[in-house]
């Protein structure tokens, strides 16, 4: 490897062992055996570096949380959903100083447009990566369909992971989720929730 691929190494173990906040220049050169000029060289600059290190860090997550639900469909979407919120809220814990990382970079954002262009992308491959996650069983070929659900999946687990990351216990479950979302239906859609006679008056 050479060290562009050395420093995103180093920079995924730090963002690991040390979190975002408390990982310096010098602990990304110690852990990727390079240089300091090497990291303005090849990322201009530490958080350069660490924004891209955490967003591999997050994709090989989203990789393998896909790899674990393809291998364990459930059979049917309401099932699915759950299964699939109670194996990412499970991982959490797994990776908490990299979501930790995530939820410190959007402040930086408004000063640093580069790294808000990174998030903006990053989102919005999320998007699609998270509508296929939780609806494989059900593939359309409206895209705008595909991202208006992959938005509302993306928007539960940015609220969902920062309520857990505060509060672990109270955070929502899966079913809680489940039945919210249920709720939130039937209130826009209450015909749906109607026993077939009840609709025929």
């Amino acid at each position: 490897m050479g060290h562009r691929e050395n420093l995103l190494a180093g920079a995924k173990q730090c963002l690991l062992e040390r979190g975002y906040a408390h990982t310096t220049a010098r602990d990304l050169v110690a852990a990727s055996g390079t240089n300091l000029a090497s990291i303005g060289y090849h990322f201009g600059s530490k958080e350069a570096l660490l924004n891209e290190a955490m967003i591999l860090l997050l994709d090989e997550w989203a990789t393998e949380m896909e790899r674990i639900l393809r291998a364990e469909p459930a059979a049917d979407p309401a099932q699915q959903f759950e299964l699939t919120w109670s194996r990412m809220l499970a991982s959490f814990a797994e990776i908490r100083p990299v979501l930790v990382g995530s939820v410190e970079a959007f402040p930086q954002a408004e000063r640093v447009p580069a790294l808000r262009e990174q998030l903006a992308q990053a989102h919005e491959k999320a998007r699609m990566g998270l509508a296929a996650m939780f609806h494989a069983a059900q593939p359309t070929k409206d895209e705008r369909a595909v991202r208006a659900v992959g938005s509302v999946h993306l928007t539960l687990l940015i609220g969902v992971l920062i309520q857990w990351l505060i509060d672990p216990a109270r955070a929502p479950t899966a079913s809680e989720l489940a039945e919210g979302l249920r709720q939130v239906a039937a209130t826009m859609h209450p015909a749906s929730t109607m026993h077939p006679s009840e609709r025929e008056r």
